[in-house]
């Protein structure tokens, strides 16, 4: 026989902080060369002229300037293409 009576399972344990992921800098804005311009979880925007990506997909800026944003049309593999919106540094 038991000595203690059934403690059940916890189910509010599966909170975790915010990444603070999103766009850091907003067109028009002025950036210098390193700087982080979006945070993302996969590449659901692309790096253009002047960005680079990083190995968590984090858009920098390569030279100094301004931000810009476009909207392009990515072809995927299936053969489709989605829209999606590719950084800039002018």
């Amino acid at each position: 026989m038991s000595k203690v009576k059934a403690g059940g399972s916890s189910k509010n344990n599966r909170k975790s902080p915010g990444k603070r992921l999103g766009v850091k800098l907003f067109g028009g804005q002025a950036v210098k060369a390193g700087q982080v311009i979006v945070r993302q979880t996969g590449a659901t925007k692309l790096a253009g002229d002047g960005t680079y990506i990083s190995r968590n997909f984090t858009i920098h800026a390569a030279k100094d300037g301004v931000v810009e944003f476009k909207k392009v049309k990515k072809g995927l593999f299936t053969g489709k293409t989605a829209p999606r919106t590719q950084v800039h540094v002018k």
